[in-house]
């Protein structure tokens, strides 16, 4: 669904996780940072820690894409806009329903959901199962899901609705291999070692939510919420003993030397409110968000290990059991947002919409390996964020819409306070006067209703422009390296350029053919980017070998210039429905330095579905699905910044090229087939 809207990237890992991008923004960065977009779920900003969608897939009723700056409905770190799910409820999931899956890799996927509606209301309670080994080395993943949703009807025009989600997942490796030798040998990753592993993710979703429709030109919302996320993992594969001794991917017993055990816990409890009304030509909407949130991190050192030569010197040591980070971010936003809405005539409507944060931030930390004395800060920001727009019906077929609105992030506890934080001490400062970043967003764009060679036609093309200011990053750059005299710290020295055009198609669906396309053109650049470090050789010298490269007016990496997603359908009726998907990218650049390109690919999938409705054997229907079709190889994602080790050796050749990428190479032909039965 997410692939056939022009301007998003959705990259599906192994398992159900779910990384959604917009525009191109945030696409230079891939260790877990926010992907720029408010994931919005039954009306609440959750913060996934990842940036990823951390939800049931069965349990989605439907998405809505928001494109441009969104802070001025959903607060913090919608740059590029929001993605909008709302999760199943209602009355037509009456019933019993279940369904079975099965496909390549040991794939199996078994759900079973009952629903119950009358005149008191509706509810439904879902379990489901779903596991692989998938296609990648050590990549295997189980997710176990229980979730529901209970309406209760209070009176005429209002209801009382909870709703709740309770998972415990398990996944193993990604699949990344190291340079482009290895992506093409062992494209499995059967020699090497993510950069994170043993993912043990326990999720829980509670909501209750409060509808009033105070008179036919108004209503009444409210949502109160918990969502907590305990997450166990290892990172960072250890590249040197405690002794000195180099550690490749390939030396015995590597595939479990990871240097730390990374244990996570996230609560975020929250009222939201709004009020909605309308009176003649005007419409207004008044809403308030009160948040209050606790990030936890608690790691410690897997192995004893080395972090910098000589490791004769017991400060270059880091013994096993030492506490790395120790640390709880206590966080409270406070904001107030409303939206105008007016008819000035009636072909035209004209739109305003502000909102007021205040986020507090207190941050404390416990004594770990690198902080002796344990220390608490607080910071505070207040931001304003707003959007102004308008539409015009131009005639009963062409729609014209234009908008300006702006985006904001504010600094993380780790980039305020990133030399307290850093485990194993070094070259790395604090910056308490980091500001929020800035981003403002331009669109203009048109619909059309209209028709060729007598078939309905729904065309839509915009132009817009994202742009980002008081970027925040780190001195030495993005995944740089600090030495000599740097001093490591982040800092507002960034800047960046989102412009494109976005085009779509889409046919009748009720017709025997259909044709569905979403064209994209991206052009993304650094606008400020005066200093990044990329090391050659090991950081692990006492004076490693750095490079500094200015990367201002360079491309953004991992952000293709063309993308075009197609799909082309034939229904010949009997409840039978084939479709061929084509997903086609241009090629980008892997690094920031623009050095080394990530090819190009297109691939196809087809897909075919039959529905039966009988008078006594209830609803069945049945699906099939295969991926990449033609058997293409093709890289799925493609990162670099500094020289890397062999994959073999654990040695540095102090040069870096495409032998220094970490690849993750795309799953070859695979199928899925499945059964649903609803009674």
């Amino acid at each position: 669904m997410l692939n056939a809207i022009p301007g998003v990237t959705a990259d599906l890992s192994s398992g159900d996780e779910l990384k959604i991008k917009l525009r191109g923004v945030e696409n230079q960065r891939y260790m877990g940072e926010k992907p720029g977009v408010a994931i919005v779920i039954d009306g609440v900003p959750v913060f996934e820690r990842t940036g990823k969608v951390n939800i049931d897939l069965d349990n989605i009723e439907s998405i809505k894409v928001i494109k441009g700056g969104a802070s001025y409905l959903f607060g913090e770190d919608a740059l590029a806009g929001a993605v909008v799910i709302t999760t199943k409820r209602g009355a037509r999931y009456k019933g019993v329903t279940v369904a079975a899956d099965t496909g390549s890799w040991g794939y199996n996927r078994q759900l079973a959901r009952a629903g119950i509606a009358g005149d008191w209301g509706t509810g439904h309670i879902q379990v489901s199962h779903r596991e692989a080994d998938d296609y990648y080395w050590q990549s295997a993943y189980q997710a176990d899901y229980i979730d529901g949703n209970l309406r209760f009807v209070l009176g005429e025009g209002s209801d009382l609705t909870f709703g709740f989600e309770k998972s415990s997942r398990f996944k193993d490796k990604h699949g990344s291999v190291k340079g482009a030798t290895q992506a093409l040998l062992d494209p499995e990753g059967r020699i090497g070692r993510d950069f994170t592993r043993m993912y043990d993710v326990e999720l829980d979703k509670f909501n209750v939510t409060y509808a009033n429709a105070l008179t036919p030109t108004s209503n009444l919302l409210a949502t109160a919420y918990e969502y907590r996320d305990r997450t166990f993992y290892w990172s960072s594969p250890q590249r040197m003993s405690a002794s000195g001794q180099p550690i490749g991917d390939a030396t015995p017993g590597a595939q479990s030397l990871y240097t730390t055990n990374n244990d996570y816990d996230q609560v975020q409890r929250g009222v939201k409110g709004e009020w909605r009304a309308s009176h003649g030509s005007l419409g207004w909407l008044g809403g308030i968000d009160l948040r209050d949130n606790r990030y936890e991190n608690h790691n410690t050192a897997r192995v004893s290990y080395c972090t910098r030569m000589p490791c004769g010197n017991a400060g270059n040591v880091v013994a096993a059991g030492a506490v790395l980070d120790n640390n709880v971010t206590e966080e409270s936003v406070q904001a107030l947002y409303g939206e105008l809405k007016y008819l000035l005539d009636p072909r035209l409507t004209l739109t305003g919409n502000a909102r007021y944060d205040h986020i507090g931030l207190d941050f404390s930390s416990g004594a770990t390996r690198s902080i002796a004395t344990p220390f608490s800060r607080s910071r505070s920001f207040s931001v304003a964020s707003w959007r102004i727009g308008a539409t015009h019906a131009s005639s009963a077929a062409l729609d014209l819409f234009g908008n300006l609105s702006t985006g904001f992030r504010t600094p993380t506890a780790q980039q305020l306070y990133g030399g307290s934080l850093s485990p194993t001490g070094g070259k790395v400062a604090n910056n308490e006067t980091l500001k929020p970043e800035r981003a403002i967003n331009v669109e203009l764009g048109t619909r059309l209703r209209t028709a060729a060679l007598g078939v309905p036609l729904e065309l839509e093309a915009a132009v817009y422009q994202v742009q980002r200011d008081d970027f925040i990053t780190s001195s030495v750059g993005q995944y740089g390296s600090a030495g000599g005299s740097d001093v490591e710290r982040y800092e507002n020295v960034g800047g960046v350029r989102n412009r494109g055009l976005e085009l779509s198609l889409k046919s009748d669906r009720q017709r025997q053919f259909t044709l569905d396309l979403a064209y994209s053109y991206t052009r993304a650049v650094f606008t400020r980017y005066e200093k990044f470090n990329q090391a050659l050789g090991s950081p692990y010298v006492a004076n490693p070998l750095l490079v500094s490269h200015d990367n201002t007016g360079n491309s953004v990496p991992r952000v293709p210039r063309h993308t075009l997603f197609a799909t082309l359908g034939w229904q010949p009726g009997g409840g039978f429905r084939l479709a061929l998907e084509m997903d086609a990218r241009s090629w980008s650049w892997a690094d920031e330095i623009n050095q080394e390109k990530w090819a190009g690919r297109t691939l196809f999938n087809l897909q075919a579905n039959y529905a039966l409705k009988t008078a006594h054997a209830g609803r069945w229907s049945v699906f099939a699905r295969v991926n990449n079709l033609f058997d293409k190889y093709y890289w799925t994602a493609a990162r670099g910044t500094n020289d890397a080790p062999n994959y073999l050796s654990g040695t540095y050749d102090n040069v870096y090229n495409a032998e220094d990428l970490s690849i993750v190479v795309g799953k070859p032909r695979h199928f899925v087939v499945g059964l649903t039965g609803t009674f």
